[in-house]
């Protein structure tokens, strides 16, 4: 390179590094290059705003690791929203470890502002009361939950939680502290059997905040346990609407009911009403919304995901899917035709769960991986497969945790509500249907900065797989009916939790209907890594696991 002033050498090779040349070899990386070339920040509606807490547009010193990062610090978005709370705030999400939301909820308590919080009862328990023997009996993932719970806690890394840290930085306690009321999906006097799977918050009325993020540290920033992870990839709506925000009350006192201490009368589940989708215009923005679940008794087509297939079915050019999980056949079913239409359809799915049997994204690709040469009913590899999908490539200890659909690149399919069968028909979720371009170039950007590196179509490793088992099994034939196996029959073939079908599952002794549905929507959020994780179901215990034992795998 020319001899230069460092100024001006500085801003040429700037210039250089954007299009991608390389004439800047010379010039010390260290003392001259930007490490990271920033994106320009999109136009926001000013009615509904975005984030994602990978945005390239934005960066933000994490708190607790120090680290700086790029994208938006969804924490201090939520501290800053409860900070300007002036009457009400109501929270209903599946789990919440962030202590900075914690305290800034308390302090908005202290200044008389109401406010209520609903939990899904598996993480309702402050992790600092746990006992060393409660914990060695955690399966693995819940442990792996507590660790990073412990690390949040111990601001001073000594090892001990001291009584400051754990009033400080325990967020559970920091509410009981405040005597913030909260329940959790037990509190109607169930078994919490499904999912409580909302993310959102209500302030005043008036703002509506709705997330696919949880509150951790997990889903946020990052993992204690990966220096380099940068936390679950996830986008974040901030609304103001009376009118969205009325539709979340509802649903909000449907699972509140008279609250701790009351009368038991908390709805969750099906035992909630169903609720066809509901229209609001936010502005000039049509937004759809409709809340999980919805029973056996409505059609498929009433559902949630029969509004996900509506929305999907009115594309004209194009849809892109960032999904953490897709397993609903028949909405894969749904997208067939329009492919065959011409309508380009490109799908990022997580990749813990994009090559399973039950995964929708393998039908896409045209194959079936089945299990012990059987797959689920209906199954239905497309016949004229595409290439566009696959699975992105994350930080270690980071998960695509998205929900989300773009039709057109006008509308967006978004909330807590992942692709599955049990988020439609157990779990109490969100979906909203946003129809405004300047939202869905928000997520627009976010898929093609998670598509740009991404592993499409089939890894050698699954091609082998697929092949294997194709010569394995020459015709796979569903079984439609399986008889009762009693505990003291012999030991066959054993039963994969994360793959059998509801009859399969009710064929196991000490398993019934109800039960084998608790274990489909269970695998639907996380597959079962070890028997033990069974537990993660309420009313299951040491005896049934005797029973299992010899009889199941995952």
């Amino acid at each position: 390179m020319v001899n230069l002033n460092r100024s001006l050498q500085f801003k040429l090779c700037s210039a250089l590094i954007v299009l991608g040349l390389s004439a800047c070899q010379s010039v010390q990386p260290q003392t001259i290059l930007p490490q990271t070339v920033m994106a320009t920040a999109l136009p926001q509606d000013p009615l509904i705003q975005v984030y994602t807490n990978h945005e390239p547009a934005s960066k933000y010193q994490e708190p607790y690791r120090q680290q700086t990062r790029s994208g938006d610090d969804l924490e201090q978005i939520l501290v800053d929203a409860i900070s300007s709370a002036k009457s009400s705030i109501h929270v209903a999400v599946q789990e919440f470890r962030l202590p900075k939301v914690a305290r800034a909820l308390r302090d908005r308590a202290a200044n008389g502002v109401q406010i209520q919080v609903i939990l899904e009862n598996t993480y309702s328990r402050p992790f600092s009361t746990f006992t060393a023997e409660e914990v060695a009996k955690l399966p693995e993932r819940e442990k792996s939950r507590y660790t990073e719970s412990q690390k949040l806690i111990d601001r001073n890394g000594d090892g001990q939680l001291s009584a400051e840290e754990i009033n400080n930085n325990d967020a559970l306690v920091v509410l009981d502290n405040a005597k913030i009321p909260r329940i959790d999906d037990t509190e109607g006097g169930t078994r919490g059997s499904n999912l409580m799977h909302h993310k959102f918050m209500v302030i005043d009325g008036h703002t509506v905040i709705v997330t696919s993020a949880n509150w951790t540290t997990s889903d946020v920033h990052g993992d204690f346990g990966h220096a380099v992870s940068r936390g679950n990839a996830n986008n974040f709506l901030k609304i103001e609407s009376s009118d969205l925000a009325k539709l979340f009350l509802q649903e909000f006192a449907y699972m509140w009911g008279d609250g701790a201490g009351g009368q038991k009368d908390s709805l969750f589940g099906a035992k909630k009403p169903y609720r066809a989708p509901q229209t609001v215009n936010v502005g000039k923005t049509a937004i759809e919304v409709q809340f999980s679940p919805s029973s056996s008794k409505i059609s498929w087509q009433q559902t949630t995901n029969g509004l996900i297939s509506q929305t999907l079915g009115q594309a004209k050019r194009s849809i892109e899917l960032a999904l953490f999980v897709f397993s609903d056949q028949a909405l894969v079913d749904s997208l067939e035709p329009l492919h065959t239409q011409g309508v380009q359809i490109r799908a990022l799915i997580d990749p813990s769960f994009m090559y399973r049997s039950y995964s929708e994204g393998l039908d896409m690709l045209g194959v079936a991986l089945p299990e012990r040469c059987k797959t689920e009913a209906n199954n239905h590899p497309w016949q004229s497969p595409i290439k566009t999908v696959g699975i992105p490539k994350l930080p270690p200890g980071d998960l695509l945790h998205h929900k989300f659909g773009i039709v057109d690149g006008q509308t967006v399919v978004t909330g807590s509500h992942n692709w599955t069968d049990a988020a439609n028909r157990g779990n109490d979720e969100t979906l909203l249907v946003i129809h405004n371009p300047t939202v869905a170039a928000h997520f627009q950007r976010e898929f093609e900065r998670l598509y740009k590196t991404a592993t499409l179509g089939l890894p050698p490793a699954i091609a082998r797989k697929v092949s294997a088992q194709q010569k394995a099994c020459p015709q796979v034939v569903v079984p439609r009916k399986f008889e009762k196996i009693k505990a003291s029959d012999p030991i066959q073939q054993k039963v994969n939790l994360n793959t059998a079908t509801q009859e399969e599952l009710e064929a196991l002794p000490g398993v019934g209907a109800g039960r084998a549905k608790q274990i489909i929507a269970t695998r639907g959020q996380q597959p079962f890594s070890s028997l033990e994780e069974l537990e993660r179901i309420p009313g299951v215990g040491a005896k049934l696991l005797t029973k299992l034992r010899d009889r199941v795998t995952w």
